[in-house]
């Protein structure tokens, strides 16, 4: 199967097919915090996370959404030069604050010049019954996409982490977004410490079979000024080899329904903060080698991928230890 010149269902292929043009997302942060940082659940966060919550790429909280976008928006129009823009609500928990801030902070966004739509990053634990109403309007008016961080189904792995919340939150809160026509988007990492390949793989297993619409698939990044940093430059733990990454992606991709869109395949780590593994820094190395490795098998997503039957996910799942 073919997206374009592509062997999988790109964010790009997609957002061309359904705009007619190419859309840029325009990273913001919202000022929000978390609660797994605000002392409800923690005060470190994830492990992994960097002080900006995950959005080093993001606009400067210390400015208006709308400044955020210009300043963004000047960077991705030389670059690209877009027909529309999707306001991307990326640091920290963006469903984490009263409902009248979020209207405030979306609303704004969904004023600028072009921005046809919004992608909002959130957790499983924070979409209250109002936030989800909210949503499903937003719905109705223009296209939107929610992101839930995920990580991995192993409760060893989540424990490690600090992610701070349940597989059944996570699934519970995809079922309630289905349910209500809003489009969900899964991250997954690999490389998480001491998880293995068949881990690894049985995380990508299970999102495969869930109603979501996308995936974000990310490369684990150690970087400063985080405990998993701190960790790593205390007792260096192994991590994944680029070749080894580049086999676990398109493993993950013939494993995946050839519907899910795939927003990403490797992660952004700042130069200026990243320990390890430095080779992530050659995005593009990165990218062309999943291409190569597609050719080499003759693959494609969704080659292995085959629907199952609520039965037949169950007895999947219980079979390597998922309730």
């Amino acid at each position: 199967m073919r997206w374009g010149d592509k062997a999988y269902y790109s964010l790009n292929f997609y957002l061309r097919q359904h705009f007619q043009g190419k859309i840029a997302k325009i990273s913001l942060d919202g000022g929000f915090s978390c609660p797994n940082r605000d002392g409800t659940l923690g005060k470190s966060g994830c492990i992994f996370c960097s002080p900006a919550g995950s959005g080093d790429f993001a606009g400067s909280r210390k400015k208006s959404i709308s400044e955020q976008f210009y300043e963004v928006k000047k960077q991705m129009d030389d670059k690209w030069n877009p027909s529309g823009y999707i306001a991307y609500f990326q640091a920290y928990t963006n469903t984490y604050a009263p409902l009248p801030l979020l209207q405030k902070k979306y609303e704004e966004a969904l004023s600028l010049p072009n921005v046809v739509g919004l992608a909002i990053a959130t957790r499983p634990d924070c979409l209250s019954e109002e936030v989800i109403e909210y949503l499903v309007k937003l719905n109705k008016r223009t296209f939107l996409w929610v992101e839930l961080g995920l990580q991995t189904i192993h409760e060893t792995s989540a424990i490690q982490i600090r992610r701070g919340y349940s597989l059944d939150c996570f699934y519970q809160a995809v079922q309630s977004l289905h349910q209500n026509h809003i489009a969900t988007v899964s991250h997954l990492i690999f490389g998480l410490p001491y998880e293995s390949r068949d881990e690894m793989l049985e995380s990508v297993q299970y999102v495969a079979h869930l109603p979501l619409q996308g995936v974000k698939l990310h490369l684990l990044h150690v970087l400063k000024h985080t405990d998993l940093g701190k960790q790593y430059e205390q007792r260096p733990f192994p991590l994944l080899s680029q070749s080894e990454y580049i086999d676990l992606i398109v493993d993950a991709l013939e494993l995946l329904s050839p519907a899910m869109v795939i927003h990403r395949m490797t992660g952004d780590g700042p130069k200026e903060l990243l320990l390890a593994p430095t080779w992530s820094l050659q995005k593009r190395n990165v990218l062309n080698g999943i291409e190569k490795e597609l050719k080499k098998r003759n693959s494609w997503q969704g080659k292995k991928y085959s629907p199952l039957s609520d039965n037949e996910f169950y007895y999947t799942m219980k079979g390597i230890g998922i309730d």
